[in-house]
């Protein structure tokens, strides 16, 4: 029944927004017309945004700046009984959570997806957001240059995502 559900809400959905827009007399293709416009040229507009964002998480991850944070972290790690495999996916996932995702699926064929690693590393994906990827194509976009309190409350919210991932994790393992 959930299978059968979940296959049919997208169509589901798009013919109640074809039926409702024809019923209030809009031109419903003409309307999507316009989106796609509208979703090209933000497309363009935050592209290279996006572009150096990708370039530096790539340049991050083959310079061994991760296994040089590693180094550094895992004695932290240790004395508090976290992996310290966890470590490049919680600093990845700041800024790319593809890469963190890449790196997620590395713990997984090491250790598996049921190891301590795996089951952690999943709920900070899960619990975390993309903070330099999203405010930087965020506000580039509408044009902010003073971000305020976003990034500290931004950060504040990560480790407290972070924390509770652990203890969670340290709790069922």
């Amino acid at each position: 029944m959930i299978s059968y559900l979940s296959n049919s809400i997208i169509p589901i959905l798009f013919f109640l927004i074809i039926f409702n827009g024809y019923r209030q007399k809009k031109d419903v293709y003409q309307e999507f017309l316009k989106g796609v416009t509208e979703g090209f040229h933000i497309v363009f507009e935050i592209a290279p945004t996006l572009i150096g964002l990708l370039l530096a998480v790539g340049m991050m991850r083959a310079s061994g700046f991760l296994d040089f944070i590693l180094k550094w972290l895992s004695p932290l790690a240790g004395v508090l009984n976290v992996p310290s495999d966890i470590i490049p996916v919680v600093i990845t996932k700041l800024f790319s959570s593809s890469a963190a995702t890449g790196l997620l699926l590395d713990i997984f064929k090491q250790y598996g997806p049921d190891s301590k690693s795996g089951f952690i590393s999943s709920l900070i994906l899960s619990s975390t957001e993309t903070v330099f990827y999203t405010m930087s194509v965020y506000f580039s976009y509408i044009g902010v240059k003073k971000t305020r309190w976003t990034l500290p409350g931004a950060l504040v919210s990560i480790i407290a995502g972070t924390i509770a991932s652990i203890l969670i994790g340290n709790y069922l393992f």
